[in-house]
């Protein structure tokens, strides 16, 4: 998936979970999922964030049909990990530790989040050994 030029608003990433949990959608599925409601001015809202995903490249447009079907063009992961380093660069001056410090410690991780912390941490142990 492409460099993402500029991050996404609130608005935006509401029609990207909306990709994300449902998958390829046509504008119609996209203002009811994300609005719950119908109607001109709320179809154009819809239809302008996708033009504006498209331009970031976030999205995806299908032109083959009639109906045109927009898919997600970035992971999940990826922009996750996109907003955590803007944080991590105007907060911790580029390191991940304090915001990670502060993640774990504020919220403090179940049983199972522990065991998948530390199986991540081994895993990318393994990765530097070899």
């Amino acid at each position: 998936m492409g460099d993402l030029q500029q991050d996404v608003t609130e608005a935006e990433l509401a029609v990207l979970q909306a990709l994300w949990d449902s998958g390829p959608s046509t504008i119609r599925q996209l203002v009811d999922r994300v609005y719950g409601q119908s109607g001109t001015s709320v179809y154009a809202t819809v239809q302008k964030l996708l033009e504006r995903l498209e331009t970031k490249r976030c999205v995806a447009r299908d032109r083959s049909g009639a109906v045109h079907m927009f898919r997600a063009a970035v992971h999940r992961d990826e922009l996750i990990g996109r907003r955590l380093r803007a944080v991590a660069d105007s907060l911790c001056g580029g390191s991940m530790t304090p915001l990670l410090t502060h993640l774990v410690e504020g919220k403090g991780l179940s049983a199972k989040e522990q065991r998948e912390l530390r199986a991540l941490i081994e895993r990318l142990d393994g990765r530097k050994r070899k």
